[in-house]
């Protein structure tokens, strides 16, 4: 598989709005270039994450090699498949350094999306040849020259160079592969120079350590060779090299313009850096190539083993889930409430659900989670400006100079009946409109200003609800702006639970502060003196619930007689929970805290 010329080799890769059929079109191509056998194929082949397979999502980018004979030449296609969701842009955004060519994918139905326009630019800014697509032509109620118009008004492609397919039954599916081989370019690249690679993704193995995923950019490397990671400065021995078909493959070495993957028996996850470049050790290694931005973490949330004894466990298993997915980052934590655990920053909020799905099924850790925020900008009165990644992080409000919130920019694709009811529900998250432009007969891009604490929670669900499904959500960060943001604190007996803290905005933490007290009254279990559980904005008490005592009927044996026996004993009562309540301390239980914390709009 490795024999091949530059010349004959083509990397793309397929982007796509979320369900406009990546995953099933990198199947019928693994058919027509007979990768797999008919016996081996199944849906969505290159999903092998149980996640991605149980969700019905593409998590994960994946490579895999194709060959195809045309006019007596053997050509090879090495494919990346890509995530469509906004939370993996960053696995996209990966893929796209690797390639040369995308395929552009638009369902023939939905036509155009927010997802679409996001990564038809971003292939744009990679200067790769786009080759736009419409797919799913087979269904009833398709419409491909609307759809091609569309792709013209929004993303200038020409409406005749536009290739109609069927994915599920593999109409098309051979002209797409001769457009791939005529229109793709093919990589440069000099065989024979020094070897300079770059780390595009990395996976673990428990028995053969990581594997790392290359796109060899100059040069060969070969089986037993040494080679050195450049930004770690580490050297290894090539234990294994080949590609995946979709399996791994080994092969003796991989050239210039080739994708596969590298086995070095490295034990250790730090010498492992996605972006990094693999070259030759000593003084004629190759540059540096210029790797990836770093990711931007946008949520961030404590996550905390259910049981305390499990932290190593739950330490080693972020480890492992980290090497294959450098967009999350985690750094140890105690709460009051909750231990020991781990403060980790996400993509965003479906990417925070996936980590910690896959940490559940893959390590079979049981967590607990505290309700999410994202980072803060404040300036205090000394004029010092800093990060807030948890809301215990916030100062005082009287040390507080300015306090800043981040912003993104949302790009909200609808159709025209539905425009009235997406226009309220951003106005409602305090979202300022910066344009309105219509992309074909009957659909609209609407582009908003909203702060990202407003976005992530359920913007994307609401949309969804408000536009019968219709209605797509694309956002990017722009900046951070000045606020009027608090700090809303949980006290219960007058003791501040930290793993209950949120930042709001002023004009809604009353609303907020009476939902939590009210929902904790109801979870708290009833002690042995009366409990109240309190909503506080720095000294100032917003909201309060009382979770009232257990009461013993101290009076039952008093039948008759003097009234005064009666009241000694009450008062007697009275001074006994006084004196509990000075030193007894409240126990919160792991329902009461899961319940406020997945308590959605009124957590």
């Amino acid at each position: 598989m490795a024999n091949i010329p530059t010349t004959q080799i083509r990397n793309f890769c397929i982007i796509a709005h979320i369900d406009h059929g990546k995953s099933t079109l990198a199947d019928r191509l693994l058919e027509q270039t007979g990768t797999v056998t008919t016996r081996e194929m199944k849906s969505q082949l290159l999903d092998d994450l149980a996640l991605e397979r149980q969700r019905g999502i593409t998590i994960k980018a994946r490579a895999v090699a194709m060959q195809c004979e045309r006019n007596g030449v053997t050509y090879q296609l090495n494919l990346i498949d890509t995530p469509g969701h906004v939370d993996f842009q960053y696995e996209v955004s990966r893929s796209l350094a690797c390639c040369e060519g995308a395929l552009l994918l638009v369902d023939a139905f939905q036509g155009v999306e927010a997802q679409t326009v996001a990564n038809a630019f971003a292939a744009m800014e990679h200067e790769l040849k786009i080759i736009p697509v419409i797919n799913k032509i087979d269904l009833i109620h398709a419409r491909p020259d609307e759809v091609a118009e569309e792709m013209m008004n929004s993303l200038g492609t020409d409406p005749e160079e536009c290739l109609r397919v069927s994915a599920k039954t593999g109409l098309g599916v051979d002209d797409l592969v001769d457009a791939i081989i005529e229109h793709v370019p093919p990589p440069t690249g000099d065989p024979n120079g020094t070897l300079q690679a770059m780390v595009f993704d990395s996976n673990y193995d428990d028995f053969r350590g990581a594997i790392t995923y290359i796109r060899v950019m100059e040069g060969t490397v070969r089986k037993g060779q040494k080679i050195q990671f450049l930004s770690t400065g580490s050297t290894h021995d090539v234990v294994e090299l080949g590609q995946f078909a979709p399996a791994r493959v080994a092969t003796n070495e991989l050239a210039a313009g080739q994708v596969g993957y590298l086995i070095c028996n490295i034990k250790s996850l730090g010498d492992v850096h996605i972006g990094d470049t693999v070259s030759i050790p000593g003084d004629h290694a190759a540059e540096a190539l210029l790797g990836y931005d770093r990711p931007r973490r946008m949520v961030y949330c404590g996550l905390f083993p259910s049981d305390g004894q499990d932290f190593s466990e739950l330490r080693d298993a972020l480890e492992r889930l980290a090497v294959n997915d450098p967009s999350f980052e985690f750094e140890p934590e105690t709460s009051d409430a909750l231990g020991f655990g781990f403060r980790c920053g996400f993509l965003g909020l479906l990417h925070m659900e996936i980590v910690q799905q896959r940490l559940e099924q893959e390590s079979d850790v049981d967590l607990v989670q505290t309700a999410p925020n994202v980072t803060y900008e404040i300036t205090n009165k000394r004029g010092e400006t800093r990060m807030i990644h948890k809301p215990q992080d916030v100062p005082d409000p009287g040390e507080i100079e300015e306090f800043r919130q981040p912003i993104v920019r949302c790009n909200i694709i609808v159709p025209e009946d539905y425009i009235g009811a997406v226009i309220k529900l951003c106005q409602e998250r305090r979202g300022i409109q910066k344009n309105q432009e219509y992309l074909g007969a009957g659909r609209a891009m609407i582009t908003y200003d909203i702060p990202l604490a407003e976005v992530i929670y359920d913007l994307h669900d609401k949309i969804k609800s408000c536009t019968r499904g219709y209605g797509t959500l694309d956002y990017e960060m722009v900046g951070y702006e000045a606020a009027d943001l608090c700090r809303l604190d949980i006290l219960v007996n007058g003791s501040r639970v930290d793993a209950l803290s949120v930042v709001c905005n002023k004009a809604d933490a009353d609303r907020r502060g009476r939902a939590v007290a009210k929902k904790l009254k109801q979870e708290i279990e009833r002690h042995m003196f009366e409990v109240a559980v309190q909503a506080a904005i720095g000294t100032r008490v917003i909201a309060r619930e009382t979770v009232p005592a257990m009461r013993k009927n101290v009076t039952a044996k008093c039948y008759g007689g003097d009234i005064s026996r009666k009241k000694k004993l009450l008062q007697k009562q009275k001074e006994g929970k006084k004196r509990m309540k000075a030193i007894g301390s409240v126990e919160i239980s792991q329902k009461a805290f899961m319940a406020v914390l997945s308590g959605g709009d009124e957590g």
